[in-house]
């Protein structure tokens, strides 16, 4: 399967031409919906698909909270639905942002 095309600009800490875009579903999800443009995400959406997304994103350990909302939205889950939800409230930041 081609590569989806995407910005490298989420991927600032890897070497992006060695991301296996398969065994590191997750991780690319992840840093294409937290760190990634609107074209990437859509990119994403496209390659991935929003059933296979919305299986493995609810596993994500962190997400930013405009891009869960956003992702409980298109993939019609609740915010309890996602690990990272629950991560949250269990270690509560010292400031609302």
């Amino acid at each position: 399967m081609l590569k989806p095309l995407i910005s490298k600009r989420a991927f600032w800490d890897i070497s992006f031409d060695k991301l296996d875009f398969e065994k590191s579903s997750l991780f690319v999800m992840e840093k294409v919906f937290n760190y990634g443009s609107w074209k990437d995400q859509v990119a994403i959406m496209k390659y991935y698909s929003l059933p296979r997304i919305r299986l493995e994103i609810v596993k994500s350990a962190y997400l930013r909270k405009p891009v869960l909302n956003f992702l409980c939205t298109i993939l019609q889950l609740e915010k309890t639905d996602f690990t990272c939800y629950h991560n949250m409230l269990l270690n509560p930041l010292p400031w609302n942002y």
